[in-house]
This record gives C-alpha cells, structure tokens and sequence, in this order.
C-alpha cells in the first residue's frame, strides 16, 4: 500500500489546506510525509495491483472490501553491503500505525489439524486447534466522492485458554509461551516474487486468510435482509447474487473447499446445491505462467493441516474427473491433464486447477497474457469451457501514479484538457492537439528537468554520488528476476563502457543508469545479479576515461514510496522481459503516465501500451512469443551468439576474467555458466537487438524537441491503463455491479435527498 498520508489528503481534497496549516505551524508537509513508514505487505506487482484496484473500487464507489493478513514484518527492508544484499526485517509497526483500528468485536476462529467424523447428523472436523482472527481495519476513501471503503486485515491472536485445557496440569509458563506458535501465523510476509515455496506456515497464512475472511462475508450475508432466514435456517440462493469474491491468484485457493465445508457441513445444503453457489460466488485471476510460480501443494501436508478440506477437493476432483470422463471416454491422459490431483512421486494438488473448476470466471492481465493461457497453460479446460476464459488488461491508479508523486504534470495536464480526467484517464487523448504545441512542448520538458534535478538531489543526499541531471535518466526498476533481464541491461551497460574507453573522443550520449529492487532472500542468482551490477557499477563509476558521460546506480532499498520519487524523473523506461513471461507488468504504465519513453519487447501490457500510442513511438526490440518458440523447438545454443558477437564476447569474457572482481576473480562463474548452459530467458539472443535499439533511444534523445513530443504521444495515450478502467470491466463482466459516480453526499450536508438507488451487491 505504500504510505498513506498524502493520498487521503489528494482523495479527501484536502491536500492544499493541510500543506497550508501545517506550514502556518512552523512545518513542513513533505519532511512530515517522509517520517510515514510504507506499509509493504505483498511482493511486487501483484501487491501493489491490489492497492490500485481498491483506490478505483472506492472511486468508482463500489461496496468492496480488500481483506489480507495483517503482517508485523511486511516485505524485508533491503541494504547493500559491500554490493551484496542483505535483508533486515520491516518492522513497520514499531511506531504504531496512525490508519488501523483494531476490532475485536469481530474477532472469529480458525481451525487447524484435528480430524474428520462422519455420523448420522453430517460430517464434523472435531479436535481442532483454535486461533482467533482479529480484524484490523483501514478506511479506502475514494477521489472526492466521499466514499470510504473498507480495508480489513486479519492478525492472529492465540485464545486465552491455548494450550491450558488440555490435562496439562504442568508448565503454565510454557503453555503462556507457547502462545506465540498460534501468533506466528501472521508475523511475517514470505519474500518470493513469482515462486512457490511449499512451507507449512505459508499455508497456514493462506487458509487463516480465508477462513476469517468467508466468516465475515457470511456474517454479513446474514445480518442482511437477504439473508433471510427460514426458521432459523438461512436462504443461501441469493448468495452469489450479493456477494462476489475475487480470488487475487491462487494463494486464497482455499477459500473455495472452505465455502463448501461451510455449505455443506454446517449450512446442510445439498452438495449440487452448495456447488452451484460456489462456483457463481468465485472469479480466479492469473497472474503468472512460469511453472515454478504455480502452487502446488503436497498432499500430505493438506492432510495433516486441513483433513476435512482434503476430502472435499477429492469429492470436487472426481465429479471433475467422471464430467470429463462421460465427454472424452478412454482419453486416460487428458484425465491426468486436467486433474486437481497430480499423481508421480509426491501426490499434489493443482491450486490453479482447483481455481478454474470452482470459479465461473478466469482471466488474465493482458490480452497476449490471457491468450497464453488460453492456448498454452490451461488449454484443456479452455476447450471445455471458452465462455469461462477472459482478458482484463491491468491498470494502475491515476491518483497516486500522477497527481500524488508528479503534481507539476498533473497541473500542466489540467491547464490544457480541465480536471476531470483524474477520474476518467481516456481524456488524456485531448493532449494529442498539442503535441505540435512549442510552448507546451517546452512545459512537459521543464517539468521532466524539475523532477530529475530534485531526483539528482535526493541520489546525493542518500548515496553520496554525484548526478548530472542533464544525462539520460534510464531506469529499471522491479523485482530481481532472471526472467525480467536485469542481466541483459548490465550487458548493455558493460558495452556502453567498452564503447567509450575504445574511442572516448567520440560523441556519447550520457547516461545515468539506475537499476532497483529486491531479490528474494533464497534466490541465489538474484543475489548475483545484484552483486554484479554493484560491481560493475564500482568500475565504472570510477573509471576517470569515463567521466560523466556513464554511471551506474544500484537504488537500495527499491518500495512504493522510492517508486514515487523514481519514476516522474525517469526518461527511459526498461520493460525487456522475455516475450511471454511478464503477465502484465504495470510499472511500465506508470513510467508511460509520468512522460518516460519505454525500451520494451513484445510482452505483457507492453503490446497493448504499442498498440494505444502506434509502435512507432516505444522503443520495441526483439523476439516475439512466436521467436521464442520456435527458438525452443530448434534449441537454444547460447555459444553461436557468443561467437558471432565480439561485443557480448568482450563482455562475458570481462565478467568471467574477474575484470568486475578482481580480489575474486571467479566470483561471478555461477552467472557465466548459466547463460551459456542453462538461460531459460535467452539474454544473449535479444542482446544484439536490444543494443542496437538502444542507439536509437540515444539517438532521439539528442533531439529534446523530438524526444518530448514522442512523451507526449505516450501521456496522451495512456488513458487506457487506469485501474478505474479495468475494474469497470470486472465490475460489468464479472462481478455484475454498476459503478455508480453519485457523490455521496458529505456528513454535514441532511442526507434524505439522496435515496436514490445504489449498486446492489459486494464484492470482496
């Protein structure tokens, strides 16, 4: 989520009388927001996606609740030493936390382990442990709508009797210790981006999640008048016509064999009927198609943790299993396909296939991304079932992506098209009448140079480096990842180097080269990359031959807050993913929003980013999913780039000579080896593509008239990537709400007047 401080200020219409008291109070605003700890409790994209649907939901003014775990340590706090990361933990709630409000008087169970008795009255998961779920809630407020929307993380609270009722008559100070086995569950955020690590814990979380989050839902659901009871018993028919939830991937997969041990086992519906409102109830969102990302789940230890759910996935698996039967006899192997169940060593469950069959929608997050899908990943089940399988091209928020952390912009693009795009970004297509505007023209660029000097300012007071803010700001930013390529950048780097050393009376473009994130603490050659762009970095940065004209800048520490400052300063956007691995991405959104120009392959929102500005104006390279496909068939043999190339060769030769490491020359084998025999991501066969590209981008930047006009072509069509857009797509086709744009009416004001309809139904 970031901090929040100023984004309630933006949404409330506050900001300008808030700057303006605090200033008469002798203060200032901005230091006053930098004291604010950024709440980061998910990984990367998908995380911070969620925080940008519920800005939109609360804009849009939907009745939406975002539920989570409430994490005492959200995602590590990163420090570079000596050029290695290394993780300290985030201990965000040291201070307190000004936007929760505990409430306990919502507080409700969860069970654990136990086992499963089926007698004459149904089926009962007896001996079970407890722990409470407590609620914590934070207000979503919508952009000048006077909606506040509803944020509600769960802590995990051991019950007072925990480990007393047991005939342990013995050590009651152990037992009041041991309190903290129950509480763990919500301590700590898992760091993988894009990577399943099949830990008891991690599903503990993911079911605690679920489990308080279906209560409350039902809770509601009862409280309302359509949950209307029939001598005591409630009416469940209407359910999915009231509630509809949004699985954010699979890590709540659960929630699905939850909502029908609560149908079935203690609702007494019949199973058909339990299933049918289950199925309406849930939608499955995708986010990823690297096999290593999928969750898997071992059998066993669902067995041990959650008996009773394991029997229902069964159950769900073998009516799965008999439809698909009865349509394909003898097709013994589309059966294994499609099963929830993967058989062949440890037994697994699919939790994307258990997604798909419990779910009555599937999308991905970007036209090439659901295509993938589609045709590749779950091809068997999209055969089955077409109409299930859609797209919804990710967004970003206007309010925190544009006004909040590029006001300058924001102001300009109000002189010229009025206010009101803020909340409907498409208008941003007026500013194409302006493009031939020199004036306006000169304005966009003044504002990049205002955000970049005080950028520079900032990278000088943190790092101590000296910036020539007139360089081309370059910036990759994201999750450390093989398959996003920060390699093949640092590629780019070492031959902008060599380049200029070779002949340094020769025209060079300056660059500065800021290259951020975090890696996952178990990822060892994420760790690498770090440690050689760090490396790299050190030579280059010290090179007198180079001077100004190149530096490289490792951005520790790289979170939403540090995005804000970062990306209204950038000048080129990296988006060089393998085609056919980024999902969506949305930094890349955000850097089209706020005037940078994106060098960028054919993947994920990229495509569709090319397709609303023309190709013309991003800097496309590289292979298509169609190359790299074709690549895999013919195998890809990294040597005969490598021999062709005498740039990649100096390079990869400078890398393993220990040129970047010279106290430890091998040091960085493990990353040479991989390229050569084991790059997943084929970095050297877009290399030569990638850098002639980069001419080009060096080219244009020569020509600052040329350059920001191309920027303004890219503001003008970015209306498109606004999560207000894409939740209205899944408001209409999925969930099945009207957004409304009434303006509730504030408190002071008598509210009779407005009793006009409003959106049936929920969405959590």
């Amino acid at each position: 989520m970031g901090r929040t401080l100023q984004n309630t200020m933006i949404n409330l219409g506050l900001q300008n009388a808030c700057d303006e008291a605090v200033y008469q109070l002798g203060l200032d605003m901005e230091e006053l927001e930098e004291i604010e700890e950024d709440a980061g409790l998910g990984n990367g994209g998908l995380g911070r996606l969620a925080a940008c649907f519920l800005d939109s939901m609360a804009t849009l003014g939907l009745a939406a609740y975002g539920y989570g775990i409430r994490y005492e340590y959200g995602i590590f706090n990163q420090k570079i030493r000596d050029g290695w990361q290394v993780e300290e933990a985030d201990d965000w709630l040291r201070h307190g936390n000004p936007w929760e409000k505990a409430r306990p008087e919502y507080m409700l169970p969860v069970h654990f382990y136990g086992r499963v008795e089926h007698g004459a009255t149904g089926t009962k998961w007896v001996d079970t442990q407890v722990v409470l779920a407590l609620p914590y809630d934070t207000p979503v407020p919508g952009y000048m709508n006077n909606t506040v929307n509803t944020m509600r993380l769960w802590s995990a609270r051991a019950p007072n009797d925990f480990n007393l009722r047991d005939f342990n008559v013995g050590d009651y100070i152990q037992a009041v210790l041991d309190r903290n086995l129950a509480e763990n569950i919500s301590r700590v955020l898992y760091p993988n981006d894009n990577f399943f690590e099949g830990k008891e814990l991690r599903l503990k979380q993911e079911y605690f999640v679920v489990a308080a989050t279906l209560q409350d839902i039902i809770r509601r659901f009862k409280a309302s008048k359509f949950g209307s009871t029939e001598s005591v018993r409630t009416v469940f028919d209407s359910f999915p016509d009231q509630v509809a939830i949004q699985l954010n991937d699979t890590h709540p997969a659960m929630a699905i064999p939850e909502l029908m041990r609560i149908f079935v086992d203690i609702e007494k519906l019949p199973w058909n009927k339990a299933w049918d409102i289950t199925k309406r109830t849930f939608a499955y969102t995708n986010h990823t198609v690297l096999p290593e990302a999928l969750e898997r789940w071992p059998v066993d230890l669902v067995e041990k943790l959650l008996p009773r759910h394991l029997q229902i996935i069964y159950e769900i698996n073998q009516r799965h299993l008999d439809h698909i039967a009865s349509l394909f006899p003898h097709d013994v192997d589309r059966l294994r396909r499609m099963s929830l169940i993967e058989e062949g060593g440890t037994k697994r469950i699919n939790m994307a296939h258990l997604c798909i069959v419990g779910s009555h929608a599937v999308n991905g997050v970007a036209k090439i991304h659901s295509e993938i899908v589609k045709t590749q990943v779950f091809k068997d089940f999209a055969e089955l079932e077409p109409e299930k399988f859609q797209n919804k091209t990710n967004g970003i928020t206007p309010r925190r992506w544009l006004l909040l952390c590029n006001p300058g912009l924001a102001e300009l693009i109000a002189e010229k098209i009025g206010e009101d795009y803020v909340r409907d970004l498409s208008q941003l297509t007026k500013l194409q009448e302006f493009v031939e505007d020199d004036l306006f023209v000169r304005e966009v660029a003044k504002v990049k140079q205002e955000n970049k000097v005080k950028f520079a300012l900032y990278l000088e007071k943190e790092y101590k480096v000296k910036i020539n803010p007139s360089s081309m700001f370059d910036v990759h930013v994201k999750r450390i990842h093989e398959y996003k390529r920060q390699l093949m950048n640092c590629l780019h780097i070492i031959t902008m180097y060599n380049r200029i050393r070779k002949d340094p009376a020769k025209l060079f473009v300056p660059r500065t080269v800021i290259i951020g994130g975090k890696a996952a603490p178990g990822y060892h050659m994420a760790k690498m990359i770090i440690k050689l762009i760090n490396a790299v970095a050190q030579v280059v940065n010290n090179d007198p031959v180079v001077g100004n004209k190149l530096k490289v800048i490792f951005l520790e520490n790289y979170r939403v807050s540090l995005a804000e400052k970062v990306i209204p300063a950038t000048d080129l956007s990296e988006q060089i993913s393998t085609a056919g691995t980024e999902a969506s991405g949305t930094g890349n959104m955000k850097f089209m929003l706020n005037g940078a120009l994106t060098i960028g392959t054919m993947d994920g929102a990229n495509v569709e980013m090319a397709e609303e500005a023309g190709e013309e104006n991003l800097f496309i390279f590289g292979m298509r999913v169609e190359d790299v496909t074709e690549l895999d068939r013919e195998g890809y043999n990294a040597q005969v780039y490598y021999d062709r190339l005498p740039e990649l060769k100096q390079a990869i030769d400078q890398i393993k000579s220990g040129f970047f490491s010279p106290k430890e020359p091998d040091l960085f084998k493990d990353v040479v080896n991989m390229l050569f025999y084991h790059d997943r991501f084929k970095v050297f066969a877009d290399y030569e593509a990638y850098v002639k590209c980069q001419e080009k981008v060096s080219e244009l930047y020569l020509n600052s008239k040329a350059w920001t006009k191309m920027a303004i072509r890219n503001i003008a069509a970015a209306g498109k990537f606004s999560s207000d857009r894409t939740i209205k797509e899944y408001a209409r086709d999925i969930w099945d709400v009207e957004p409304s744009d009434l303006k509730i009416p504030p408190p002071n004001e008598p509210r009779d007047a407005v009793e006009e309809k409003t959106p049936n139904g929920t969405v959590a």
